[in-house]
């Protein structure tokens, strides 16, 4: 039996770990949270590190530009309302930290869904099976005929007339949507034509929704 030649390690070159920089170091670790410390303490606890540093970074940005009466635009995708973020998002644009809000197609179903059943995200692989995944009926005629009743008349966007339309929702409270009309925040729903599920029913017009 014909066996592979061993890779030789032999010349491999390392070097003195103090030589190099590292990203970590212990100092940047997080603190074990105590009941005592204030919200604001327990915030600086955060690791300084990466994505957490970045975190920090970000929110004195905000702030700053909160402060000095700069425009604060948040672009989100479908994902902050499946995993319940809403009613954060609407707390900052209660309080004006937010003052426009960008989202795309997936998002305002998400959103819409929660607010009219208060239900959302169907499974996937289960449904995709037999072909009716994205199919309910509810979710596509209330938005595809809404804006075919409101945008045809060229006065208003998707993301306005949805919000306006969202106002008597039962759950209207964690809709993002609702909220933006409600505290007069623009919101801009970018939709790609063909790529969300209402636009595979017969209720959709490819016009009317462009």
């Amino acid at each position: 039996m014909h066996r592979s030649k061993q890779i030789d390690l032999q010349s491999v070159k390392t070097y003195p770990i103090k030589i190099k920089s590292r990203k970590v170091k212990v100092k940047d670790f997080a603190e074990v949270y105590s009941p005592k410390q204030r919200f604001s303490e327990f915030v600086r606890s955060f690791p300084h590190i990466l994505v957490s540093e970045d975190l920090r970074s970000l929110v004195n940005d905000i702030a700053k530009a909160h402060t000095q009466k700069k425009p604060i635009i948040m672009m989100m995708g479908a994902h902050v309302v499946k995993v319940g973020l809403s009613p954060l998002i609407i707390d900052l644009l209660k309080k004006k930290l937010i003052t426009c809000l960008v989202m795309n197609g997936a998002a305002a179903i998400h959103d819409v869904e929660i607010a009219m059943w208060g239900t959302t995200s169907e499974d996937v692989e289960e449904n995709i099976r037999d072909g009716s995944f994205g199919m309910s009926r509810e979710t596509g005629e209330f938005i595809n005929n809404t804006l075919m009743q409101r945008c045809i008349e060229g006065t208003a966007g998707y993301g306005e007339v949805i919000g306006e339309a969202l106002q008597k929702s039962p759950n209207k409270k964690l809709s993002l949507l609702a909220a933006c009309y409600s505290y007069g925040v623009p919101v801009t729903i970018h939709v790609a034509i063909g790529t969300d599920i209402i636009h595979q029913q017969p209720t959709m017009d490819g016009a009317i929704t462009g």
